[in-house]
């Protein structure tokens, strides 16, 4: 069970491997000096020739020595291969979310990224540290000790080594099997990771809508699914491991009958019947070992067949291009569908200049927050493209983007740590003035002072000691301090209170004619300041114009304001 792809990818192990077969190829052959010695005093002490005894406890104390050494190496190399080859793995499924941006939730799941980076790369562990040693080990051991054993009995050696390829059988019989069944195995567990993740991030949610019996019992069933195929998986290696005992332990009887009978024929000595029958067993031990590791390794191999999916996740390349300034931004003929069924966004045109205050409006699902991703190039159009002054933006670097264009959605990451280290990722070497300029930009500077550790005032996990207008207003100051010269807000102040939506509709407005504002949210009232508004309908632009003149066409526009207004009006009233 040899992965060409994955040797290969972890090039950098391959010396650490080669290494340890190395170490443990000295081992053996100080074993066979061992017993070999240990033969010879016997004979020696039989036939009352002159011992020399002092010699006999130097070569051995020399061979335990070295095979001390070689099996202490040996260790030493095998944990060097798998760590190489994690660091590898590890560092490419990193690359490759890079590459793939925050688009990556399209190709996995983020509990399945988890699982792969964190678990499955670490069950490789054995396959590069022991597995793979073993295997070519378990090649080399046995015809060594053919060669060693074979002046002293060349039968006896003969009827070894035909025995030994009966253990690689049974594991090749059982290969396909374990492969097959490990593969099913590794999906069900990212499956009930999956689950578990969902769960516990959605736990508040099950405890107010009394739906947390509900999905206890929908993790049972998984669990219960998880541990059939487990109880399988452990099935299968027991009666593995059976069948390679049996022929271990009966190719190593039939070599010490062969001996045996040699020795009552006094074809070899009492000496040489020891030393055949103790390292009869070392023929099949590296093979039997393998047998062991096989099945771990069967475990990092379907979780190998993950990371090479992500791996081979189709994505954009990168481009070639850096932006110097953006003096205009353009959507022209855009279409977009997520799947063949029906097209997102249909012919989408829309110009966006220099420090210009744009407005995206329409009811949910008219494909307003899919403008944004197209922007930030989390996806790619069908057709049409997305251009900055007169360049796809698919030339441009990734890199060149984010610091160029910031993004404040309803979901804006708060992290856990404090006030400060929130706000200097979006700039890290921020003076507190600055910081302080920041906040108060975004109507926050008030409330941090007034609390006792101010800056340095953790915020809890996923900013949960915050209340939601702090965490969004707290994300404005970030991208405030970030400084980008084009500023996307979708649907910004979703989900949060009257007033702290008011105070962020505020800073956003102070930024009009100083930054290129593309504004994305269902509700008018937050439009009307905009330079130039297009209403969404279905996918496709229904109008678009200044608040004045789209009222005045008595439209879409115009009917959904009356609509919004009525609607606001009594719910005023009621309260």
């Amino acid at each position: 069970m040899i992965n060409k792809r994955l040797i290969r990818l972890c090039g950098n192990s391959k010396k650490y491997i080669a290494l340890t077969i190395g170490a443990k190829w000295v081992s053996l052959l100080c074993n066979i000096a061992i017993l070999w010695t240990v033969g010879s005093f016997v004979d020696a002490l039989i036939a009352g020739t002159t011992l020399h005894i002092a010699l006999y406890i130097a070569v051995l104390s020399v061979c335990a020595c070295v095979r001390f050494i070689g099996d202490m190496y040996g260790a030493r190399f095998s944990h060097m291969a798998s760590a190489q080859a994690k660091k590898t793995l590890r560092s490419r499924v990193y690359q490759k979310l890079l590459a793939l941006g925050p688009g990556y939730t399209n190709h996995t799941t983020t509990a399945g990224l988890i699982q792969t980076a964190g678990e499955g790369i670490e069950s490789l562990d054995n396959y590069f540290g022991k597995y793979l040693p073993q295997l070519f080990y378990a090649l080399l051991a046995p015809i060594s000790l053919f060669i060693a054993l074979s002046f002293i009995s060349i039968d006896s050696a003969l009827i070894l080594l035909a025995c030994v390829p009966l253990i690689p059988l049974s594991i090749v019989a059982f290969m396909k099997i374990a492969k097959k069944l490990m593969k099913g195995y590794w999906n069900v567990y990212t499956d009930l990771g999956d689950t578990f993740l969902e769960n516990l991030q959605g736990l508040t949610t099950l405890k107010l809508f009394g739906a947390d019996a509900q999905k206890h019992q929908e993790m049972n069933v998984q669990s219960e699914k998880f541990r059939r195929i487990t109880m399988k998986v452990l099935s299968m290696q027991l009666h593995s491991i059976t069948l390679m005992d049996i022929l271990a332990y009966g190719g190593a009887a039939a070599g010490g009958i062969v001996a045996l009978l040699k020795y009552q024929q006094g074809i070899i000595s009492i000496g040489g019947l020891i030393t055949i029958v103790l390292l009869s067993a070392e023929f099949f031990l590296p093979l039997r070992m393998l047998g062991s590791y096989f099945h771990v390794a069967t475990t990092g191999m379907a979780a190998a067949d993950t990371i090479f999916t992500l791996l081979d996740s189709p994505q954009d390349d990168d481009g070639t291009l850096s932006i110097k300034k953006i003096d205009h931004l353009s959507f022209r003929h855009v279409d977009f569908s997520y799947d063949s069924n029906r097209n997102i966004l249909d012919d989408i045109c829309i110009d966006v200049h220099k420090n210009q205050y744009i407005a995206i409006v329409g009811e949910s699902g008219s494909g307003k927050s899919t403008l944004a991703a197209l922007l930030m190039r989390m996806q790619r159009a069908k057709a049409g493209g997305v251009f900055i002054n007169e360049s796809d933006i698919q030339k441009f670097k990734r890199s060149m983007l984010t610091k160029t264009i910031g993004l404040l959605s309803t979901n804006s990451y708060i992290f856990s740590g404090t006030i400060r280290s929130n706000l200097l990722m979006g700039n890290a070497s921020a003076t507190n003035q600055q910081l302080q300029s920041a906040l108060q930009q975004a109507q926050l500077l008030p409330f941090v002072q007034g609390l006792q550790d101010g800056l340095d005032t953790d915020v809890g996990e996923e900013g949960a000691l915050l209340s939601g207008g702090q965490k969004q207003r707290l994300a404005l100051a970030r991208m405030l301090l970030a400084d980008r010269p084009v500023m996307i807000f979708d649907e910004a102040t979703s989900n949060i209170d009257c007033e702290s939506e008011e105070m962020i509709w505020q800073s956003i407005r102070a930024l009009k004619g100083k930054k290129t504002i593309i504004v994305i949210t269902h509700r008018l009232a937050s439009a009307q300041d905009a330079d130039c508004i297009y209403v969404l309908k279905h996918g496709t632009i229904a109008e678009k114009g200044t608040h004045d003149q789209l009222f005045a066409a008595q439209g879409i526009y115009h009917a959904m304001w009356i609509t919004q207004s009525e609607l606001e009006s009594l719910q005023e009233d009621a309260s």
